[in-house]
């Protein structure tokens, strides 16, 4: 074959979720109603936030962020999987591809990273209570936003150049419901070790790195708790960390299993990749509502009931 046909491929064939022959219609309506309810819980907190003035302080900016995540995640890769349900048409053109690898990797290396920015925010505000305000003002909150989302974009980036530079001359099935990096590389007609590696590198490394960072806010968390005398303020530092202790768990889970037990099969990665994109995006909004009062007195607000007096 030539070299001048060895980019020719076009589009690319999503096979879906391996094993799943006649269970289209119960995985349609399944995946649809994940995506309405990550679309309704999340916009929900959205609305809450932004209405209610009381909210708008560091550690519910970044909720805010965390909810424009979940949306993402919701709209990347769900649309197109209810397709291939619905309508069979597993077809996704080379730039939908593209973007589905790219805004993939973009939303899960921000969600790693405003998880370790709202640890340190948890820190503060319980490590250096009076210095809180001054620490964490409104030119820091929204510089440490802004750069776990231009970090993203760099890591996406570098990521997803990689894997679509390489030249594609032969099948284009790719052995899964969305385009990711690691099965759209396998079809390609080069040497793979480059972008192997790198991958492996940064997909291990971010989430690694950030793990630590948390792991060690949250010790010194438990220091100042510890030395507390006050069962109020234990309890109050409790509460404030425990929704944001619950999403770590729920984000960082799937990630070790993955990363610690590379023999798993495809079809429990696939699962835990579904837990990871789908199930969680759907559950943070419950988990941040349910725990916090603020937010519940900002949603009950927000549909025209009346929020207890303080």
């Amino acid at each position: 074959m030539g070299q001048g046909n060895l980019t020719v491929v076009t589009h690319f064939i999503l096979l879906g979720i391996p094993n799943t022959d006649g269970l289209q219609t119960i995985l349609f309506f399944t995946f649809l109603a994940f995506c309405l309810c990550t679309l309704l819980g999340n916009l929900l907190i959205l609305a809450a936030i932004l209405s209610d003035p009381r909210l708008h302080t560091p550690m519910y900016l970044f909720l805010c962020n965390l909810a424009v995540v979940d949306l993402g995640f919701s709209s990347v890769s769900i649309p197109k999987f209810l397709a291939i349900l619905w309508a069979k048409n597993r077809t996704i053109s080379l730039g939908g591809c593209v973007a589905q690898a790219f805004f993939l990797h973009l939303l899960g290396s921000t969600e790693c990273l405003l998880y370790t920015v709202m640890a340190y925010d948890r820190y503060v505000a319980i490590c250096h209570p009076l210095r809180y305000l001054l620490i964490m003002n409104c030119r820091v909150c929204a510089l440490l936003a802004a750069g776990t989302w231009i970090t993203s974009s760099f890591h996406a980036t570098i990521l997803t150049s990689l894997t679509f530079t390489l030249p594609y001359c032969g099948s284009n099935m790719v052995d899964y419901f969305f385009c990711d990096i690691f099965p759209v590389a396998k079809l390609a007609c080069g040497d793979t070790s480059i972008i192997e590696t790198v991958t492996s590198t940064n997909t291990g490394m971010v989430p690694t790195t950030c793990f630590l960072l948390i792991l060690a806010s949250y010790v010194r968390i438990v220091y100042s708790v510890v030395k507390m005398n006050s069962a109020k303020g234990r309890h109050k530092a409790a509460s404030t960390c425990t929704s944001h202790l619950t999403v770590v768990t729920l984000f960082f889970g799937p990630c070790a299993l993955i990363y610690t037990q590379p023999q798993l099969n495809m079809v429990m990665v696939t699962a835990v990749h579904i837990f990871g994109s789908v199930v969680t995006p759907m559950l943070n909004p419950a988990i941040y509502t349910l725990r916090n009062k603020e937010v519940k007195a900002a949603l009950r607000k927000l549909w025209g009931g009346r929020t207890p007096a303080r």
